[in-house]
C-alpha cells in the first residue's frame, strides 16, 4: 500500500497552531516535524483519512471500537436521542431512558455479586470515583484511616491526579508531581521480567506474593483501603496473568479487610473472549471500572459498577448522613447511555464474545507460526482478542533493548504498509487489540504485515 499525505494546506496549520493533542510530543507536532493523520470514516475494522488511504486497524483506536467501524444502528441510536431528549442531568433521583435501560443491561452482564452502576464519561474519572466510593465506604464503617491504595507497575488506570497516581507508568508521573501520597506499587505479574532468571512461573508468583503481603505489612494492613488491578494489563505491555495470580492476590486482600477495584475499561464486554475479564479469571471485585466497550467509543462513557457489600453500606450510611456528595453534571448522559444500549445489544446480536474467543487464539497462533522463532523475539502472549510481541536484543541472554527504540520503528514500517498497530511504553513490544469483529482473513493480513515490518527493522 502506498500511503499519501496532504501537507501545508489551512486544516493541517489549524492543527498545529491551535489544538492540543494528548499524549503527543507537543514541540514535535506543532512544528509539524510529527506527520499527523486527519481521520475521516471508517467501515468494520478499517479506518479511511482524509486522503483516502485505508488502514487496517489492529488495535481498535485505543482498544475501545469493539464493534467496529461505521455501525449505523449506533449512529442511529445516538441521533433518535439528540432529537428527543439530548440531556438532562441526573442529579438529585432524574433520570433517562436510555440510561436506565443501559444499567439494566450492565447489570445482567456483570459478576452476579455485584448491584449497581454509577455512569461518568471516561475510565480515568471512574476509577476516581471508585477511590473516593472506597474511602467512603471505610469511613462509614469506622476505619477513616484506610486511605492508601496499591496498584502494580506498568498498570494503566487512567491520567487524572488520583487515577494516574495509581497509574504505574513513569511517563505518567514524571514531571507531573505524581504520584500523590498514599498510592503505591507493587510489582508487576510478568514472568519474562522475573528478578531471577531461574526462578519458575510457580516460584515467581511466590515471589509476587511474598513482595505484596511484605508491603501491606510494612505499611499497615489497617491503613490501605484498596487493591486496583487490569484482570490482563493493557497500556503496560498486555499481560496476562500467572496462572493462579488472581486467586493468591483475593486471599491476601480478604484477610486484610482491603478492597478489590477490577479495572476492566480494556477487558470488559468481550475483550478477553468472555464478557468480563472478572469471570475469565474468577476475581470476586468490590468495584469494577468499565468505559471503552461499553459504547465502543462512539459516544464518551464510563461506568463504576459496586458489589452489593460495598452498596449494603452506602446505603445504611445514606439513612445517616443523607446525600451521596459526588456526582457529574454529565453522568449517564442520554445520549451516550443511547449509544451504549444498542453497543450491547450489537455485542450480543454479531456474536462478538465467541469471535474473541475464537479469533484471538489463532491471531497467537499465527504470530508464533510466523515469528516464533525469529532471534529478537522475547515473548508472544496474549488472551482473547489482546495479544503482544515484545522484543529483546538477546532473550537467551536476557539483553534488552533500550526502551522505545525498537517497537516505534517497527509499528511505524507497519503503518507505512496499512496496519495500524501500538508500540507498547517503557519497552519494545507491539500489542494488538482488534475490533471484536476480527476476522481470519485480517489477522493473516496483520501478521503478514508485521513480519515485514520486523524483517525491514531487524533482519530476518
Amino acid at each position: 500500500m502506498t500511503v499519501t499525505t496532504r501537507i501545508n494546506d489551512d486544516l493541517a496549520a489549524w492543527d498545529a497552531e491551535h489544538f492540543l493533542h494528548p499524549t503527543t510530543h507537543i514541540a514535535n507536532h506543532q512544528k509539524g516535524i510529527m506527520a499527523g493523520r486527519i481521520v475521516t470514516g471508517g467501515e468494520g475494522s478499517t479506518v479511511i483519512d482524509r486522503d483516502g488511504n485505508r488502514f487496517l486497524d489492529a488495535f481498535a483506536a485505543l482498544y475501545c471500537v469493539n464493534v467496529g467501524y461505521g455501525r449505523t444502528e449506533i449512529a442511529d441510536a445516538i441521533a433518535k436521542q439528540a432529537r428527543d431528549l439530548a440531556f438532562f442531568h441526573t442529579f438529585g433521583g432524574n433520570s433517562n431512558e436510555p440510561a436506565i435501560r443501559l444499567a439494566k443491561m450492565v447489570m445482567e452482564r456483570a459478576p452476579a455479586h455485584m448491584s449497581k452502576v454509577f455512569f461518568g464519561l471516561a475510565g480515568s474519572d471512574a476509577n476516581e470515583t471508585n477511590v473516593k466510593l472506597a474511602w467512603h465506604y471505610h469511613i462509614l464503617r469506622g476505619e477513616p484511616q484506610r486511605r492508601k491504595v496499591i496498584s502494580r507497575w506498568r498498570g494503566y488506570h487512567g491520567s487524572g491526579i488520583v487515577s494516574g497516581s495509581m497509574t504505574g507508568l513513569a511517563g505518567y508521573h514524571t514531571r507531573m508531581g505524581l504520584p500523590l501520597p498514599g498510592f503505591l506499587h507493587t510489582d508487576a505479574p510478568h514472568y519474562l521480567r522475573r528478578p531471577d532468571a531461574s526462578m519458575s512461573e510457580a516460584q515467581f508468583l511466590d515471589w509476587l506474593i511474598e513482595r505484596l503481603e511484605a508491603m501491606i505489612q510494612a505499611e499497615g494492613p489497617e491503613t490501605i483501603a484498596a487493591f486496583v488491578g487490569e484482570p490482563v494489563m493493557g497500556t503496560g505491555g498486555i499481560l496476562p496473568p500467572p496462572e493462579g495470580y488472581w486467586a493468591r492476590v483475593q486471599e491476601v486482600l480478604d484477610r486484610h479487610g482491603i478492597l478489590l477495584i477490577a479495572d476492566e475499561v480494556v477487558t470488559g464486554f468481550g475483550r478477553t473472549g468472555a464478557m468480563f475479564g472478572s469471570d475469565k479469571f474468577g476475581l470476586r471485585p468490590d468495584f469494577i471500572t468499565i468505559a471503552k466497550g461499553l459504547t465502543s467509543a462512539y459516544a464518551p462513557l464510563s461506568g463504576s459498577i459496586i458489589s452489593q457489600r460495598v452498596m449494603d453500606v452506602l446505603v445504611a450510611g445514606s439513612e445517616e448522613h443523607g446525600v451521596l456528595a459526588h456526582g457529574f453534571t454529565y453522568s449517564a448522559h442520554p445520549v451516550s447511555a443511547a449509544a451504549g444500549v444498542a453497543t450491547l445489544d450489537l455485542v450480543d446480536r454479531l456474536g462478538l464474545v465467541q469471535n474473541a474467543a475464537e479469533v484471538g487464539p489463532y491471531l497467537i497462533e499465527r504470530l508464533r507460526a510466523e515469528l516464533g522463532q525469529h532471534a529478537n523475539v522475547a515473548e508472544i502472549r496474549g488472551v482473547g482478542l489482546m495479544a503482544a510481541i515484545e522484543f529483546m536484543e538477546d532473550p537467551a541472554a536476557m539483553r534488552w533493548f533500550e526502551p522505545m527504540t525498537v517497537g516505534p520503528k517497527i509499528s511505524a514500517a507497519m503503518l507505512a504498509r496499512g496496519v495500524m498497530a501500538r508500540a507498547m511504553p517503557e519497552g519494545n513490544i507491539i500489542g494488538f487489540a482488534p475490533p471484536l469483529c476480527f476476522t481470519r482473513a485480517e489477522v493473516d493480513q496483520t501478521v503478514a504485515v508485521l513480519k515485514a515490518a520486523v524483517t525491514e527493522v531487524l533482519g530476518g
